[in-house]
């Protein structure tokens, strides 16, 4: 979402409020903004989510390829979900230094791809946290669904499915020219304004606040259906396999925190904008009051690629101990020195594990059959 802001501006921000349809409206427009919020805002803070993103990332990467041996279909997932948030994360610098800059350098197929990365790993990353909160819904609530049998090969088909729903959509975004201006005035963003945009790309940008919204609404549903049902479920019996239900518990509370933090705010802020230029296009306070808020959302959209690794931390046992085995000594996750209680907890956490171990044996046992 990081160019659209600028749909309606001039390479000096020189927003007008957009009036339904293209044409003319009442008024003229709003006057200047007369401050490039953008550049002053957004270079740090995408700055500090590609930095924190990436180191977590490439670690989360590393563990993935050498440190995991024995692969099961939650891992596939979270395996997915760092793929997007590293494509995303090395298209973020071309926009940094656009931003720094004041326009843009790397030409039109450049720029067709950095929006097009951009774009998708909102949609990935949704979708894949999505999966992940299923599949732990299911291995609490219905332990004995044959969901909980899926294989390897029909996890992959799951991700494969997952990607092909995320990206169609996204690729008619390829095929248009999205370069604005040029020479030092030379911009990659969505589209300018009603009156330049052709019909081809007002469909699109619809098109993605249709999905910029439906991309929120439908996965938090079902993020909350599924922590309220496994907390309904941890409520109603509490014999039985503490340790696991409590993270399974945990898992699905990190995801909808970050889920909230990181797209909340945007969504809340393209719905603002959108009823603003469909029905109440002479309000400049209120145009410009979710513009601003907006620009400052963005840094938390992608926010999310840098607080993903905590994720995967809570939702994988087998990621968590390849972790804790990977950091030097002193640093690890349990040591000789420490008291009775995290020496309790850590067993439990190592029961977990060889819990999670025996079922993909008995998986494998059942593919076999």
């Amino acid at each position: 979402m990081l160019p659209e802001q600028n749909e309606n501006s001039t390479t000096t921000l020189n927003w007008t409020t957009p009036l339904p349809g293209g044409g003319g409206g009442r008024g003229g427009g709003c006057p200047p903004v007369g401050i490039q919020l953008e550049g002053l805002i957004l270079p740090p803070v995408l700055t500090i989510d590609v930095i924190l993103g990436l180191l977590g990332n490439v670690v989360a990467i590393w563990i993935f390829c050498f440190k995991i041996k024995a692969w099961n279909p939650n891992n596939l997932f979270l395996f997915n979900l760092v793929i997007a948030d590293f494509l995303a994360l090395v298209s973020l610098p071309l926009r940094i230094d656009a931003l720094l800059r004041g326009h843009w350098v790397f030409g039109d197929g450049m720029c067709r791809i950095n929006l097009f990365l951009m774009f998708s790993n909102r949609s990935a990353s949704i979708a894949l946290m999505t999966v992940v909160a299923i599949y732990r819904y299911f291995k609490v609530v219905h332990p004995h669904h044959r969901f909980n049998r899926m294989t390897k090969r029909q996890a992959v088909f799951v991700s494969v499915f997952v990607w092909m729903l995320v990206i169609s959509p996204r690729v008619p975004m390829l095929a248009y020219n999205h370069i604005k201006g040029s020479g030092s005035n030379t911009q990659c963003f969505f589209f300018t304004s009603y009156k330049e945009a052709s019909r081809a790309i007002i469909i699109l940008v619809s098109m993605h606040r249709i999905l910029t919204v439906l991309e929120f609404i439908v996965p938090m549903a079902m993020l909350l259906f599924c922590s309220i049902r496994i907390s309904c479920f941890l409520r109603q019996r509490q014999i039985g396999k503490p340790d696991k239900v409590r993270k399974a518990m945990r898992v699905c509370a990190v995801i909808v925190v970050v889920f909230m933090v990181c797209f909340l705010p945007t969504t809340v802020t393209t719905i603002g904008v959108w009823v603003i230029r469909s029905y109440r296009p002479w309000d400049c306070t209120s145009f410009y009051t979710f513009t601003q808020l907006t620009i400052v959302s963005l840094g938390l959209n992608f926010l999310n690629s840098a607080l993903d690794p905590i994720v995967y931390v809570f939702s994988s046992s087998m990621f968590r101990k390849a972790l804790c085995s990977s950091l030097p000594r002193a640093l690890r996750c349990t040591t000789g020195a420490e008291d009775g209680k995290n020496t309790v907890s850590s067993t439990g956490s190592q029961l977990t594990t060889q819990q999670e171990l025996q079922s993909m044996r008995a998986d494998r046992g059942s593919e076999a059959s």
